[in-house]
């Protein structure tokens, strides 16, 4: 029996060591390769996915790309850039909403969703998995603020 509470506790501790690596995915602000935007400052980034702003620095239009509720690429995005967990995202943009002042972004499903969205539409920006990179898209050098 004592056996079998050690070796529940071991259980436990490898599952809870596997979840934390997992949350703590690179996240990695992208573009279109061909876009011709080339860097963004993290306060930007975040003025883009909150709302606040609409075009890029070159004055270009800017349209952020989601990924859904619940993804911890999303949690780990949204906590860098902008300082929000999920639950203040939501009430951010349901102020946002109810006053009339915009809409969240689009969300599409994947990693690779993004990456196939952003390749047809060079005014928009995104986040992925930096282990989900490759030459379809540009990886922004934008420091979280």
């Amino acid at each position: 029996m004592r056996f079998l509470k050690h070796t529940g506790c071991a259980v436990a501790g490898v599952v809870l060591s596997a979840g934390s690596t997992l949350a703590m995915a690179e996240v990695v602000v992208v573009v279109a390769s061909a876009s011709p935007v080339k860097t963004l400052a993290g306060s930007q980034v975040a003025n883009i996915f909150l709302g606040k702003t609409n075009r890029f620095p070159d004055g270009g239009q800017a349209v952020p790309i989601d990924l859904p509720e619940g993804s911890a690429i999303r949690d780990e995005f949204y906590t860098r850039f902008t300082g929000k967990s999920a639950a203040q995202l939501k009430a951010h943009w349901s102020k946002i909403i109810f006053t009339g002042r915009g809409q969240p972004p689009e969300t599409l499903g994947s990693s690779a969703e993004v990456k196939r969205y952003l390749a047809g539409h060079l005014d928009s920006v995104g986040y992925i998995d930096a282990r989900d990179v490759d030459d379809s898209v540009r990886v922004l050098p934008a420091d979280p603020p």
